[in-house]
C-alpha cells in the first residue's frame, strides 16, 4: 500500500507542481490502484510516473471544484483508447454523474469499458474481504468529503517450526491451514489453523481528506490512521483568509492529527504563493510544532504506508 502524488498544488497548477491527485498502489494487496480526485493534467502527470491506467479500479472525488475534477473526461476517453477493458466505479457528490456523461456525450468520447458512478452523501461507499472505504461530509464551499480506507486485517504468516513438529511439509495442506481450515497429519492428528498460524497482520488504514476548513467530522474520520492526508493550504499568519475561504492552515491540519492520534500527517494542496520546497519549509516547521511526524507531499513523491 504506497501513495502516489500526482499533484499537490491547490486551485490552479504551476511549473513546480500540478493540481490535485493522489493515487493509492495497491499492487500486492489487490493488483491494483484507486484515484483520489483527478485535477487537470492527471493522465499527463501519470505518463511522467510508474502508474499504469490499466490498473485503475476506483476514483474517489471529493468535490466538485475544477482543480479536483477537470482531468477525469480526458483521463477516462484516454484510458478506453489505450485498450483498457476492466471496469471503473467512480465514487463522488451529487452532481459527479451529470459531469462525466455530458462532458463525454459532448465531445463524442468512447468509453469501451464498464464505467459506474456513484453519487453518495457519505457512509459506507465500499467494503469487500480486504477493504473498507467509508467518507463523512467536510466544511467546505462546494460539498467535500473525505475519506477513511480500511484495510482488514489479515491472516499471520504460518509457524514453519511447529508444522515440523507436526511432520507436515509445504503443500496443499499449507493452503488450507491459511485459509483457516484443519487438516490431519500423516498419523491421523487433527491440526487446525490457530495451532499453527502466527498473529494476524494488522491492517493499515489511511485517510483523505479533502478541501476543508477545521470542523467535527476530521477527527473521527482520521482516528487511529496509519496516515493522514490534510490540505495544507496556507500558513496559519493567514489563518482568516483561510477560514474565509473555507481552507486549512498547516497548523490547523497538525493539530487534527494529533487529536486524531494519528501516526503519520502529510500536507498537500499548497497555495501557489509558496513556489517550491523552499517556500514550503516555514508550513512544514510550525506543523511540527504540533505534530513532528509530518511531511511535505511532492509531485512525483511515492511514500509506502508502514504497518
Amino acid at each position: 500500500m504506497e501513495l502516489y502524488f500526482l499533484g499537490t498544488n491547490a486551485g490552479v497548477p504551476t511549473l513546480q507542481r500540478n493540481v490535485t491527485s493522489i493515487a493509492l498502489r495497491l499492487l500486492e494487496e489487490r493488483r491494483s490502484m484507486w484515484l483520489f480526485d483527478c485535477g487537470e493534467g492527471t493522465q499527463h502527470q501519470i505518463l511522467r510516473s510508474p502508474l499504469k491506467m490499466t490498473r485503475l479500479e476506483k476514483i474517489f472525488i471529493t468535490h466538485l471544484h475544477g482543480d479536483h475534477i477537470f482531468g477525469l473526461p480526458g483521463l477516462l476517453s484516454s484510458r478506453s483508447a489505450q485498450g483498457a477493458t476492466s471496469p471503473v466505479t467512480i465514487y463522488g457528490p451529487k452532481g459527479i454523474k451529470a459531469y462525466i456523461e455530458t462532458s463525454l456525450d459532448i465531445s463524442q468520447s468512447r468509453v469501451n469499458y464498464s464505467l459506474e458512478v456513484v453519487e453518495h452523501s457519505g457512509g459506507v461507499l465500499f467494503e469487500d474481504d480486504g477493504f473498507r472505504v467509508e467518507s463523512a461530509l467536510l466544511e467546505h464551499r462546494a460539498e467535500s468529503f473525505g475519506y477513511r480506507i480500511t484495510e482488514k486485517d489479515r491472516p499471520g504468516n504460518l509457524d514453519l517450526e511447529r508444522l515440523e513438529s507436526y511432520g507436515l511439509k509445504p503443500g496443499p495442506l499449507y493452503g488450507r491451514l491459511k485459509r483457516g481450515e484443519s487438516v490431519q497429519t500423516p498419523d491421523g492428528q487433527e491440526v487446525h489453523a490457530a495451532d499453527v498460524l502466527l498473529a494476524p497482520k494488522k491492517g493499515r488504514i489511511v485517510t483523505i481528506l479533502g478541501d476543508t476548513r477545521p470542523c467535527a467530522n476530521i477527527v473521527p474520520l482520521a482516528k487511529g490512521s496509519d496516515l493522514l492526508v490534510h490540505e495544507a493550504t496556507f500558513m496559519h499568519e493567514l489563518q482568516d483568509i483561510a477560514n474565509e475561504y473555507y481552507h486549512s492552515t498547516a497548523l490547523q491540519a497538525a493539530e487534527a492529527a494529533s487529536e486524531a492520534g494519528v501516526k503519520e500527517l502529510m500536507l498537500t494542496h499548497f497555495s501557489s504563493r509558496y513556489k517550491d520546497t523552499e517556500h514550503l519549509q516555514p508550513l512544514l516547521d510550525e506543523a511540527k510544532q504540533v505534530f513532528p511526524n509530518t511531511r511535505l507531499a511532492e509531485d512525483f513523491g511515492l511514500y509506502p504506508v508502514q504497518r
